[in-house]
């Protein structure tokens, strides 16, 4: 049987609907760049983590966004060419993910996105099948607060009327997870590495939700 109180199914995209490149070396490699000088990339990354908070809430926008890390980085790749990867990032939709959102709206349930990404990323994210069949998108760009900060979570709470118990959530970030879990959330860890399409509709099977 489905646990009674469960009425929404959320889902991290990146690594969990959408394949995603995992780091900058597959970027790269996807947008057709070598890599350059790893250490130095390596050396600026708590910088550039800055700089990809304020671009994925909406504080910049892509073009500064680019600009900005090609100076922090000497020039190492130019604006085009960090725009070129940034581009290349999103690989295409995990092999059934669309018949994993069917089938919550089958089971009479409702359906959820929650990511951490930018407008450039988000544009993209919305020509997918599998994200076109999710009935409410939540981006953090939009919403100016990133995953796991806990206002994200309450913010989808207030806006679709449920309660943190009635939430299923799936992200590919252990942090993003044990954010939700302590809100309450019903949450797991999907592996991209493996198929996230196997390992929801597992979770789905154990909390009564039919095929």
């Amino acid at each position: 049987m489905r646990t009674q109180a469960l009425r929404l199914v959320c889902f991290d995209l990146g690594g969990v609907v959408l394949r995603i490149c995992r780091n900058w070396r597959e970027g790269c490699a996807a947008a057709g760049l070598d890599d350059r000088d790893p250490a130095a990339w390596r050396q600026s990354r708590p910088a550039r983590q800055a700089l990809i908070l304020d671009y994925q809430t909406g504080r910049i926008d892509g073009p500064t966004f680019a600009a900005m890390v090609s100076e922090l980085t000497g020039g190492l790749y130019s604006p085009v060419e960090i725009l070129g990867v940034h581009h290349a990032w999103l690989l295409g939709q995990y092999r059934g993910m669309r018949a994993i959102v069917e089938r919550v709206h089958r089971g009479g349930l409702d359906t959820a996105a929650l990511s951490n990404t930018n407008h450039e990323h988000w544009v993209r994210m919305g020509e997918f099948p599998a994200v076109m069949g999710i009935r409410h998108l939540f981006a953090s760009h939009q919403l100016g607060v990133h995953k796991p900060d806990p206002s994200i979570y309450r913010r989808l709470e207030r806006q679709l009327g449920y309660a943190g118990r009635e939430i299923l959530f799936f992200d590919d970030t252990e942090e993003n997870v044990a954010a939700a879990q302590r809100l309450g959330w019903r949450a797991e860890v999907i592996a991209p590495a493996a198929s996230p399409a196997a390992q929801i509709a597992a979770v789905l099977g154990a909390n009564g939700v039919g095929v």
